[in-house]
């Protein structure tokens, strides 16, 4: 006869599950949209110039394409390496057989990602071009004599001590 009071504590057992499985089912729903949202509309957009260096798809659980852009500024500097992921199959084969070449890769930028499982950067790559030519690593070309100045030997051994003896009277 304890029967009836027994009934609203298992309809309140009940109740608490029940929200914390919509509080769950919302918090899924919202990661979700954030992902969707973020993966969508992306913050940048833009151009980078070098060389593919390291190209490699790795991950415990979210396996994902990740590289390395070795973009060379002066010769005798170290070059800025740019980290990158790739989502598409199509461009993760192009850049794994780009690797050593210079490449111009078009990226976005998706900022606010929820999860590394989509990538370990924010900038995603979705368009390679091979490059016709390599990096430029040189160095400024001397300046040429001005127009109707003699040719002097100094301007092929780059000695300015020359270029001095031979502007003297």
């Amino acid at each position: 006869m304890n029967t009836p009071a027994r009934a609203p504590a298992r309809s309140a057992g009940r109740r608490v599950l029940r929200a914390l499985i919509l509080l769950l089912a919302l918090s899924l729903a919202g990661l979700a949209a954030w992902s969707w949202l973020a993966l969508s509309f992306s913050y940048s957009e833009g151009v980078r110039a070098g060389v593919v260096q390291k190209f490699s798809r790795k991950g415990w659980l979210c396996k994902t394409d990740e590289g390395q852009l070795a973009q060379f500024i002066v010769a005798g500097v170290s070059p800025q390496i740019w980290d990158f992921s790739v989502r598409d199959a199509a461009v993760a084969a192009d850049l794994s057989k780009a690797v050593g070449k210079a490449v111009r890769l078009h990226y976005r930028e998706h900022r606010g990602l929820p999860t590394t499982c989509f990538g370990d950067t924010r900038y995603f790559v979705d368009q390679v071009e091979l490059a016709t030519t390599a990096p430029s690593v040189d160095v400024a070309p001397a300046a040429a004599p001005p127009a109707g100045a003699p040719a002097s030997s100094s301007a092929t051994s780059g000695s300015p001590a020359g270029a001095a003896a031979s502007t003297a009277p």
